[in-house]
């Protein structure tokens, strides 16, 4: 990708085309388009370089919330006289042997 000769200043632009160096500045990209087809994308400078970041910037994709099984809950004892989940499911595996 190559970078233009002549930087665009965004100051130069009409009131309220500025309003865009902020949205970059949130590190999202502004689609850039011409006569309703999209040609290109302002991106901010710092921009991740990995796929996935670009698609959080884009919005198409969100962090995860959780850390996975770390957020289950440990499995319960046993009642006393029954068996554990982990004996029941090795007996189960046993009887599917046969």
């Amino acid at each position: 990708m190559e970078d233009s000769s002549e930087p665009l200043d965004l100051d130069e632009l009409p009131d309220g085309e500025a309003r865009y160096a902020a949205v970059m500045a949130a590190g999202k990209r502004v689609p850039v388009v011409v006569r309703g087809r999209v040609v290109g994308y302002l991106v901010p400078a710092d921009a991740e370089s990995s796929p996935f970041e670009r698609l959080v910037a884009a919005g198409k994709v969100r962090r995860a919330t959780r850390r996975g099984i770390a957020d289950l809950l440990p499995i319960p004892p046993a009642e006393p006289g029954e068996s554990s989940p982990y004996e029941e499911l090795m007996r189960m595996r046993e009887e599917e042997r046969y």
